[in-house]
């Protein structure tokens, strides 16, 4: 199921995660499942340095919009990195790591929202990254 959150600052974080080609990118509205967030966006990277280089450059595009996270682990690693930006966390993990914890299947009941609502269709093509349900 398929539904469009009514913020519209959700597509400065969309296009900051395809920005260094993410792959696989989903969004889950967890809004009515947590109290600690209401969105997360979970995306791929194919590498290590990959992943730490996807996580940099959300950081960096974010705050050039004036949004800081409140916090990021595992930059160092590039295994899985969190970063937390308080009603929305993005999780960028290198591929073996995001199917071992399977984030998804364990927010299984979240709703999934729609990245072409945010992002120009032109966009999606070129960036090749998204996952639609």
């Amino acid at each position: 199921m398929t539904q469009k959150i009514p913020d519209p600052s959700l597509k400065y974080y969309i296009n900051a995660a395809l920005g260094r080609k993410a792959t696989d990118l989903v969004v889950l509205d967890v809004s009515e499942l947590t109290s600690f967030a209401d969105v997360f966006i979970i995306c791929t990277g194919k590498s290590h340095r990959q992943v730490s280089a996807i996580a940099e450059y959300i950081k960096t595009d974010l705050k050039k919009q004036g949004i800081s996270p409140i916090s990021i682990e595992g930059m160092s690693d590039g295994h899985w990195v969190l970063l937390d930006y308080g009603h929305i966390l993005i999780h960028v993990f290198y591929d073996p790591v995001r199917a071992f914890y399977d984030l998804e299947g364990l927010w299984a009941d979240a709703k999934r929202i729609s990245v072409a609502d945010y992002v120009e269709p032109n966009e999606l093509k070129e960036k090749n990254g998204v996952s639609e349900p």
